[in-house]
């Protein structure tokens, strides 16, 4: 079987779009908040 075309890496998933690089922005930081409220049990990748 071979592998799929697009495989990311968690590096750079958690540099991107984790909790530290939200709250490192005003609108990430508008987007953990709004996640908060919604009562989502993960906030952030």
């Amino acid at each position: 079987m071979t592998k799929r075309t697009l495989e990311g890496t968690n590096r750079k998933q958690k540099r991107t779009s984790g909790f530290r690089a939200k709250m490192r922005s005003s609108n990430g930081r508008n987007v953990i908040k709004a996640r908060r409220r919604k009562g989502r049990a993960r906030l952030a990748v």
